[in-house]
């Protein structure tokens, strides 16, 4: 009998990206084969304390009341919650200590300190597989200047920007609007650089609202993007794969708000996740080969969704950003996107585990000594 492969999933985290990231560890869960996989659950609370042992899990959903996490309060009879628990993580506190006790690692915190290589570095010092993009391509991916730097470099098509520093916009604030005036002009969106799920963003449409857009983006991060608000459609794709990715059949997200914030993302029922995308064939194949070529620009692999505008004064498809760590519950638009290009979402989480320890397999060939 083929032994189970123990799966660490790894949760929760110092992010405005908690509660999703539950939202997501919970799908997986449920999602895991129980004759192929054991689950170790290890949680990381908001103050970045890790919880191993029991069911982490539970613990952090009960400390939170966040709207998000209503199915995962109302399934405490739920036995994939316990059943899929089979091994102790209770002797894991950082590095080597999780040599023996999972054979593979799932980061599913989203945001700083878990999609921006901070984990997966840790991963690396441990010599553990995992699922996703590297140290560098998870770093790049989280920072949106660096991310958009090297779209830029690799010739893709990207809205213009700017990177403001807090210090700047602190010290001479008047000066550091008038030259998003000048070079973006309104409205435009500001943006925390290293966040994600919308959180700390905001649409400018005047001076007023641009000082107060800047002033919310600098609680979140020390670096701000500003960029022009294109008015058109809102459209996904997902990727899959090490060397040689695919890309799914590309979706469209349509907010019952002015643009896709994080209620329109996790609250508002109104918003429309259409898959797969009222696309032309011509316009279907231009975002999976732009979404291709993103993935590839950062050296990313395992997973990642691109996501784009499809500019209505031109037409013009445009590259926005590229998620790391893209939502994961069943209904997230990376695996209903997979779903819609004939992958369920269990088949999707057995691709992803192979596809991290094909990498770990490949790196092993690497000489360490000289």
């Amino acid at each position: 009998m083929t032994p189970k492969i123990r799966v660490g999933l790894i949760f929760g985290g110092k992010s405005g990206e908690h509660e999703v990231s539950l939202a997501s560890a919970y799908s997986v869960l449920r999602a895991l084969d129980p004759n192929k996989y054991d689950a170790v659950l290890i949680g990381v609370t908001k103050e970045g304390r890790w919880l191993t042992g029991g069911n982490p899990l539970k613990k952090l959903v009960n400390a939170t009341q966040s709207p998000l996490l209503k199915a995962i309060n109302g399934s405490n009879g739920d036995p994939n919650l316990t059943a899929m628990v089979s091994q102790s993580a209770a002797a894991i506190t950082s590095g080597n200590a999780l040599d023996g006790v999972v054979d593979v690692v799932f980061p599913l915190i989203h945001g700083p300190n878990g999609e921006d290589g901070t984990i997966q570095g840790l991963l690396e010092l441990a010599d553990l597989p995992y699922v996703g993009a590297n140290v560098a391509a998870s770093a790049v991916g989280m920072d949106k200047g660096l991310m958009k730097a090297l779209f830029r470099a690799a010739g893709l098509p990207i809205v213009e920007y700017l990177v403001v520093m807090r210090g700047k916009w602190e010290r001479t604030p008047e000066e550091t609007i008038s030259e998003i005036e000048a070079n973006i002009g309104y409205p435009c969106f500001v943006k925390p650089a290293n966040l994600g799920s919308s959180v700390g963003v905001s649409k400018a449409h005047n001076w007023d609202e641009l000082t107060q857009a800047l002033a919310t983006a600098a609680m979140y991060d020390r670096k701000i993007i500003v960029e022009r608000a294109v008015e058109g459609r809102e459209i996904e794709c997902s990727v899959l794969g090490n060397d040689v990715p695919l890309a799914s059949l590309p979706g469209e997200v349509i907010p019952n708000r002015e643009f896709y914030d994080y209620d329109a993302k996790y609250a508002d029922e109104n918003t429309r996740l259409i898959v797969p995308a009222d696309l032309t064939s011509e316009q279907t194949e231009t975002v999976q080969d732009l979404a291709i070529r993103a993935f590839q620009a950062i050296d990313c692999c395992g997973m990642a969704r691109v996501d784009f505008f499809l500019d209505k004064r031109d037409d013009r498809i445009l590259l926005n950003e590229i998620n790391t760590i893209p939502g994961f519950t069943s209904v997230s638009m990376y695996p209903r996107m997979w779903e819609a290009s004939g992958l369920s979402y269990p088949q999707l989480i057995d691709r992803l585990i192979q596809l991290a320890l094909e990498r770990s397999t490949d790196k092993k060939r690497n000489k360490v000594t000289y």
